[in-house]
């Protein structure tokens, strides 16, 4: 069996044990709301959801700056050209078919783009959607006066085209493939209205917005709750439930306890805390479950020190570091150990990476065969470099202090000196991250924008800040070979030529180290065991991606 079969077969594998374990009742809902063959939902929405959030969704323009607890609101009320599956294969949304080489969406060249839209989408209030909106949608992205979510893959679009009501055109300026899977991130807001605008960051849309999903706008209660109530004209298969409410509870505990006692139906956003997972599998009538997140944790270094510059140091670190104890010990058993980057979840992950061993006395015969001999202190040292270094995280964390004083610990057994300095978090993920100031921290991190595998913003040379790039390679990683591969996975197009790409960076990056790969983070999903429908979906920002699904058991 070739390796790109194996990684294909334990990506859909891991994805259909993920919907497996976190399904309740999924029969008679299709993941996307389209028409499923056996259905079992109600006809005609009835009955409500309660999910329970951690924060106030606040920012109610999908275009605009927002935070992931927004997110369950947007996709609700709004729709995209696609959207992404749980396993992480891009669907039609508003789009009629996803665009690719063979279907003609997209030239040869990876530069025009032709999507065709459906024609029987109506926007809230009744205005037919069309072409207009999705070129309005693009150009308003890009408006220098518009406060953009993002912008990056958009700025290269030019030359919008409406060649009718349900099909538009553009040029890129230059081939990039992650662009449909941001393009799956991207709702499409009505021109009708806010073309009107004076300045769209300030209109009242913004407030109560008006979208082509399957819920429309019903009230706010600031510092409570908001509603959503069903929209009858929806062009999908649903919604099921009548009203869909989010309600804000700051206190994680509190949240939990409403949970329990049955005052929230579903734990969104930032879900049941690791604490409390053992207790929350075993309640009656309560469906929990372990949904894997896009971050990772890692050690993270910077390869400029002189410390870390030699292989041989990196990896007998790696195998200083007890990840097992770390995840049971500390962390309840929540996260699932990785050796990289990538999601579980996603298309293009790796499962054929060498697994990390714990092992101490391997990692001391490591730096013996490389040269680093103990000194008078007990601390190793190789021409003039001690290997003494700082760690650095968020003040205040005490999870991440623990994991920090168990590794000082780990490594002092081996000759390493680990100082630990935490910063408040404004200075932290300042220049003190982004312009290489520290010598190792612990982070966590998502690498992907949206599902794409593309990593060129934290992986590619040319995207490192302190040297004048344009990015997040804060560790100063420089791989010529990662660079091409990068070059060639932005420009390519056929799914499985790209998971062959990202595979081998993955086999490189796992082999080079620049950071020491910890964990990849779940969340603790827990609902109502007669709610039906519900998905979990890692390759979203939110747990409600697909409320339009959900439906009560008669």
């Amino acid at each position: 069996m070739t390796e790109a079969k194996t990684a294909s077969i334990y990506s859909r594998r891991s994805a259909l044990q993920l919907m497996i374990a976190g399904v309740a009742g999924l029969a008679g809902s299709n993941l996307l709301g389209q028409p499923a063959l056996a259905r079992t939902s109600p006809a005609k929405p009835t009955g409500r959801v309660i999910v329970g959030l951690g924060q106030e969704p606040t920012v109610f323009n999908p275009l605009m700056v927002h935070i992931e607890v927004d997110d369950g609101v947007h996709f609700s009320v709004f729709d995209a050209l696609f959207r992404i599956d749980p396993q992480g294969v891009i669907q039609p949304n508003l789009a009629v078919e996803v665009p690719d080489q063979k279907n003609g969406g997209i030239s040869e060249d990876g530069l025009k783009w032709r999507i065709r839209l459906r024609d029987d989408v109506r926007w809230h209030d009744g205005t037919p959607f069309s072409a207009e909106d999705v070129k309005f949608t693009l150009e308003l992205i890009t408006n220098p006066n518009f406060r953009s979510w993002r912008t990056a893959g958009h700025a290269l679009v030019r030359d919008i085209t409406v060649i009718s009501p349900t099909e538009i055109s553009w040029r890129m300026e230059e081939p990039f493939a992650p662009y449909l899977s941001f393009l799956t991130e991207t709702f499409i807001v009505p021109k009708h209205i806010l073309e009107k605008e004076a300045n769209p960051n300030n209109a009242a849309f913004n407030q109560a917005p008006v979208g082509t999903g399957p819920f429309k706008w019903g009230q706010r209660v600031p510092g409570d709750h908001l509603e959503l109530v069903a929209n009858p004209n929806y062009f999908g298969e649903g919604p099921h439930i009548e009203r869909l409410v989010f309600k804000y509870i700051p206190d994680l505990t509190v949240l939990y306890t409403q949970f329990k006692s049955g005052d929230v139906d579903l734990v969104g956003q930032p879900y049941i805390t690791p604490d409390h997972y053992g207790e929350a599998k075993t309640l009656p009538n309560r469906v929990v479950t372990l949904v894997p997140r896009t971050s990772f944790e890692s050690f993270y270094l910077n390869l400029e020190r002189p410390q870390f510059k030699e292989l041989a140091v990196r990896e007998a670190l790696y195998a200083a570091i007890d990840k097992e104890a770390i995840i049971q010990g500390l962390y309840y058993g929540v996260p699932t150990p990785t050796e990289t980057f990538m999601p579980r979840q996603s298309f293009f992950f790796n499962g054929n990476l060498p697994l990390h061993q714990f092992d101490v006395n391997r990692a001391g015969k490591i730096l013996d065969q490389a040269g680093w001999a103990k000194g008078a202190d007990g601390i190793r040292a190789k021409n003039g470099v001690r290997l003494s270094f700082t760690n650095s995280t968020t003040s205040g964390d005490p999870l991440r202090e623990q994991v920090q004083q168990f590794l000082q610990q780990t490594f002092a057994q081996l000759g390493v000196e680990m100082k630990i300095s935490n910063l408040p978090a404004a200075v932290m993920w300042g220049e003190f991250w982004t312009q290489s100031q520290f010598d190792s921290v612990i982070v966590g991190s998502s690498y992907l924008i949206g599902a794409d595998p593309d990593v060129t913003n934290r992986l590619h040379s040319r995207s490192i800040a302190v040297k004048g790039g344009r990015g997040s390679n804060n560790a100063q990683y420089t791989n010529p070979e990662v660079d091409a591969l990068l070059d060639k996975g932005a420009r390519t197009f056929d799914s499985e030529a790209r998971r062959a790409i990202y595979s081998r960076v993955q086999e490189l990056v796992r082999r080079d180290l620049p950071f020491l790969p910890l964990y990849q983070s779940n969340a603790v999903e827990g609902l109502k065991k007669g709610i039906n429908g519900f998905v979990p979906n890692g390759n979203t920002r939110t747990e409600s991606w697909n409320a339009l699904a959900w439906y009560w058991a008669s």
